[in-house]
């Protein structure tokens, strides 16, 4: 089954590919592993800003970073490659918080879950969840990615 037959059946749509906010390319294939560029989250074609613990709470962020796992999933489709997926390796989920928020891994299980729900056990992946000030352009959440792909 391919992966956008999946996509189909669960209902997904993934957005646009979003183009490179500054200078970097949005996926590097190097020794058969996709490098895809932080992800920002957009919903309806707009960027969810604010920070966990002040103005986003914990479902508006999961939902953030459930829409970086989507666009993901976007940059690989633009590149080619995601039929190609063997194994997502590793997400890296950067939550912009206050100091007393500590609840960033629930935050960043929007984007695993999304994973797991797409590629199944290929799915699966080491992750790092941080809390940080401040993210590109007011975001609220900026997931980047490690995928193992064919060649």
């Amino acid at each position: 089954m391919t992966v956008e037959t999946r996509l189909n059946e669960l209902g997904i749509v993934l957005p646009k590919a979003a183009a490179p906010v500054a200078s970097y390319m949005p996926v590097v294939v190097h020794r058969g592993f996709a490098h895809v560029s932080g992800q920002l989250p957009f919903v309806d074609g707009a960027l969810v800003t604010g920070r966990l613990g002040e103005d986003v709470d914990l479902e508006g962020g999961t939902d953030a970073a459930r829409a970086c796992g989507l666009m993901i999933l976007a940059q690989l489709k633009l590149a080619g490659l995601l039929d190609k997926v063997e194994r997502v390796v590793k997400l890296g989920a950067f939550v912009s918080s206050t100091d007393d928020f500590t609840d960033q891994p629930k935050v960043a299980n929007g984007a695993s879950d999304l994973m797991f729900e797409v590629f199944g056990e290929k799915g699966r992946h080491a992750r790092a969840a941080v809390g940080v000030p401040v993210l590109p352009l007011g975001a609220a959440v900026e997931v980047d990615a490690i995928i193992a792909i064919s060649e």
